[in-house]
């Protein structure tokens, strides 16, 4: 049995979980998400706690069983607490700016990127080389953030670009003159 799938999710008091068929509706105090999983795993609430077990160790569903679990979790997590990235923008006359709901990066190109913020999604930027994304839902906070930081990766010179805040980057030698 998987160790992930078969613990049990405590769901606080400030939090209503609704189970339609296969469908999963988690609604907190940050909002609402909702999302449809495998028909094959079972998902039941009882008591404010909720689980989910396989009806069979197939391949298929042992790998389901988990990660259908790992994602309810982060529902939870995501209308109670909610989720945050930190990005760092290193390098001289690279800078952010947030204008209204568009991000605008300055990052050495012929012309400023205007990024709109996706819908769910908050955009602060506390200072030229510091963007916070903020959200509820996991997925979408992370795909924003790389898709954000894969406009200029650090590079491993003299590390500039955008990284995350925790990320450390492996410097490299240049070369040496005579």
């Amino acid at each position: 049995m998987s160790r992930i799938g078969k613990k049990p999710i405590e769901i606080p008091s400030n939090v209503t979980v609704t189970i339609d068929g296969h469908t999963v509706t988690v609604k907190g105090p940050k909002g609402e998400l909702k999302q449809t999983f495998d028909k094959n795993l079972n998902i039941s609430l009882e008591d404010g706690v909720l689980e989910v077990t396989r009806p069979n160790d197939e391949k298929k569903i042992r790998a389901l069983h988990g990660l259908t679990r790992t994602l309810i979790n982060n529902m939870v997590v995501g209308v109670t607490e909610g989720y945050k990235k930190e990005l760092e923008i290193v390098g001289t006359g690279y800078r952010a700016a947030k204008q209204g709901n568009k991000l605008a990066l300055t990052l050495g190109f012929s012309h400023p990127l205007e990024l709109e913020d996706p819908k769910g999604i908050e955009v602060e930027v506390p200072a030229p080389n510091k963007i916070i994304i903020s959200g509820t839902d996991k997925q979408q906070v992370g795909q924003y953030a790389a898709h954000i930081r894969g406009y200029r990766m650090p590079e491993p010179y003299k590390g500039k670009g955008i990284k995350y805040s925790d990320e450390i980057i492996r410097r490299k030698v240049g070369k040496t003159g005579k």
